[in-house]
């Protein structure tokens, strides 16, 4: 039976609009095509690119780029176009272009199948330079060396190579489709929240900004923390920011000064509810290109990440797993084990390096030893098993067969397995075999053995973490592990007033392949609660935050939140080495804007309205007279 044709149209339109609609790369400007579109379909067409002059050869063709994609012109030989091959002939490596020609199919043997574009070639017909390029500090091509001092100053250069173009575009993408996830299908709410606040205890250093007050100074926000809790406090229920926040500490391959956050809270949400929120973003940004990612992500708690990979963002893509061989050792007469053994948190761990007679030399041992005592004061002992599987160590001669076989078996050891053994503090001896797990995975396989998959995302959900840890400084005081304002573990309430080390937090941590991409919380909703925490256990001054406590008594409902840090998830998925690689302008090393020279120098007049002097070390007032 045929449709009616009203209702045959009616599907017609529900399909056309369904289905996403390609961009449109030429609407609102004078080209017609862009440099990365034309295709065989397009012989005979007469189109106008325009571009940056990538190569040319002997005046015979050049190749034009743009944002899209590369396409060879033919530069006409015949007299009555001798301007348009002399002006093309001359133009300088990376000027700015306009060409008009005819799509012309490239000779037979001549096609490129490397190039999108490659069975077709634009005869040129008329030419303009809209712009000369003057000499470059370096090529603009990929695979040519660059010191990132350089591509720093010259940024503006160094956008325009295709895998930066590339990473610019798709964290573009994953934010579009981010956005439309949370706010089109979930209904939250996009706010944008104050950038001059004010100082927040505990935490990173945070930038000051003086005001016109005398004494008085802004801060920029190490994230919208508070104002999201108050936006809940508000009744918003839903909120949503991308938000740029800032810390004021060293740069490091993966932070930066001023940084990107997906920030996200909600009201009457537990910790189940946040993790499958963000297991549903994740899948629905997540760009085709780089594969499909499998949810529920799994889950471990801070406990079994530092025992069996000695971190609180254990990278899953490889074994050699920390293993407890404190029982098997009990029994030994070894002094140092026995000693370890005698103390309250005690333990004697392991990792197997597989294969590490074969690809681990002396060197490389000795620095690992090297590594663990320098940076955790940690002594290795190695053991190495022996084609015929036996055992050869330092170790050796103070076990029996029995315990050397039990050995072998906890650890899984095979031929040419190389076993470095730690003993003392639990804590200490997980996080330098952490360490030195990550290090012999380099190393292992910098010498050839392939490891972990490039390809693979491994998510992670890290939880129960403690509430509060021993502060660095002075171990008889307590900082929030995560920040102040989390939430104790529902079943550690009563611990919170009673032992505050033993309390478990309602805090959770996402890792990719060993990287924190996301941390989150449920929230403290009690003024007395929060009032508890900040003056009783961390000895905070209460009244900085009198504004947050003080809205909590106003009927704050239960909430939480997470934050994901967009600039490290972006450089995982792209595979780039550091975030500076995801950002348009970021930051140098050590924190410096190399293109536009910043931090800089202000005039003694333009800091008079803030009231502030600055007091100059000697080299500095030479450096200025200079």
């Amino acid at each position: 039976m045929a449709l009616p044709r009203l209702l045959v149209r009616a599907l017609h339109r529900a399909a056309a609009a369904a289905a996403p609609a390609a961009p449109d790369f030429n609407s609102f400007v004078t080209r017609t095509n862009t440099c990365g579109e034309l295709r065989a379909a397009h012989v005979g067409q007469k189109v106008t690119l325009y571009g940056w002059v990538q190569y040319q050869r002997q005046g015979l063709f050049l190749v034009l780029r743009d944002f899209q994609g590369l396409t060879q012109v033919i530069i006409p030989q015949d007299e009555a176009h001798s301007h348009v091959k002399e002006l093309l002939s001359n133009a300088p490596l990376e000027s700015v272009v306009r060409v008009t020609g005819t799509v012309s199919p490239r000779p037979q043997g001549q096609e490129n199948p490397k190039m999108p574009t490659g069975d077709i070639e634009v005869k040129a017909e008329t030419a303009q330079i809209l712009n000369s390029c003057k000499k470059l500090p370096f090529e603009i091509k990929d695979f040519i060396k660059k010191s990132e001092a350089l591509r720093m100053q010259y940024r503006y250069l160094d956008l325009r190579s295709s895998r930066l173009q590339w990473a610019l575009r798709l964290r573009s993408r994953v934010v579009m489709r981010m956005r439309e996830y949370l706010c089109n299908l979930h209904g939250f709410v996009d706010v944008e929240t104050p950038t001059l606040f004010k100082r927040t205890p505990g935490g990173a250093k945070e930038f000051l900004v003086p005001s016109r007050e005398a004494g008085k100074f802004y801060s920029l926000p190490q994230s919208p923390q508070q104002f999201k809790q108050l936006l809940m406090v508000g009744g918003l229920d839903r909120y949503f920011q991308v938000a740029r926040c800032y810390r004021d500490e060293g740069s490091r391959p993966d932070r930066q000064p001023e940084f990107t956050q997906i920030d996200i809270e909600m009201s009457f949400i537990d910790q189940a509810g946040i993790q499958r929120l963000i297991e549903g973003l994740l899948q629905h940004s997540w760009p085709e290109e780089r594969g499909s990612i499998v949810t529920p992500f799994p889950s471990m708690t801070y406990e079994e990440a530092l025992a069996e990979y000695g971190t609180d963002k254990p990278d899953t893509r490889f074994g050699m797993k920390i293993v407890d061989v404190s029982e098997v050792l009990r029994g030994s007469n070894i002094h140092f084990v026995q000693n370890a053994l005698s103390y309250p948190h005690g333990s004697i761990r392991a990792i197997c390096i597989p294969q590490g007679v074969r690809y681990l030399t002396n060197k490389d041992l000795g620095s690992l030893k090297e590594s663990a005592k320098s940076q955790f004061n940690q002594e290795i002992m190695e053991i190495i098993c022996r084609p015929d599987g036996s055992l050869k160590s330092l170790l050796t001669k103070f076990l029996s067969e029995k315990e050397q076989s039990e050995l072998i078996q906890a650890l899984n050891m095979q031929e040419g397995d190389v076993v470095l053994l730690a003993a003392g503090e639990h804590k200490q001896v997980c996080s330098a075999l952490g360490a030195l797990r990550l290090l012999s995975a380099n190393l292992l396989e910098a010498a050839g053995l392939a490891l972990r998959d490039p390809t693979a995302f491994h998510f992670l959900w890290v939880v129960d973490f403690p509430l509060f840890l021993p502060k660095a400084e002075n171990p008889t005081e307590l900082e929030s592990a995560h920040h102040p304002f989390t939430a104790p573990h529902p079943s550690d309430v009563s611990l919170l007033y009673s032992d505050p080390t033993k309390v478990r937090s309602q805090h959770y941590d996402l890792v990719l392949n060993g990287n924190e991409v996301g941390g989150g919380s449920i929230r403290i909703h009690s003024a007395e609660q929060q009032r508890f925490v900040l003056e009783k256990v961390l000895k905070e001054d209460s009244e900085v935050l009198s504004h947050l406590i003080e809205a909590l008594e106003f009927g704050a409902p239960p909430h939480g939140g997470i934050a994901l840090g967009l600039d490290r998830l972006i450089s995982l998925i792209v595979d780039a080495p550091s975030i500076r690689d995801v950002i348009a302008f970021p930051k140098s090393f050590r924190g410096r804007d190399l293109m536009g020279n910043a931090p800089d120098y202000v005039t003694p007049e333009e800091l008079e309205p803030y009231h502030i002097q600055v007091s100059w070390p000697l080299e500095e007032k030479e450096a200025k007279k200079n």
